[in-house]
């Protein structure tokens, strides 16, 4: 090859990052980027579908509450008349 071949751009790129590749020094700062990166996403991910199930669960306690009461016997026990002890 001669001298203007490794002055080329495609080849300087390649030549770089076959270097950072095989650097051990690289190599352990992608390692920790993907290690940290992976921890971001998953965290994400719990909070997302934790956002989703409160949501959830005030949907349906709300639902719950807003829906009329079916009447029983209990509930039509009149008060006490007279009151006072």
């Amino acid at each position: 090859m001669a001298v203007e071949d490794y002055l080329d751009s495609h080849v300087g790129v390649a030549v770089a990052a076959t270097a950072a590749i095989l650097s051990p020094r690289v190599r352990k700062v992608l390692r920790r980027g993907a290690v940290y990166g992976l921890t971001g996403v998953l965290m994400a991910g719990d909070a997302i579908s934790g956002v989703a199930r409160d949501a959830k669960a005030t949907t349906a306690t709300r639902g719950a509450s807003d829906a009329p009461q079916p009447v029983t016997e209990s509930t039509l026990v009149a008060p006490p008349v007279g009151g006072g002890s």
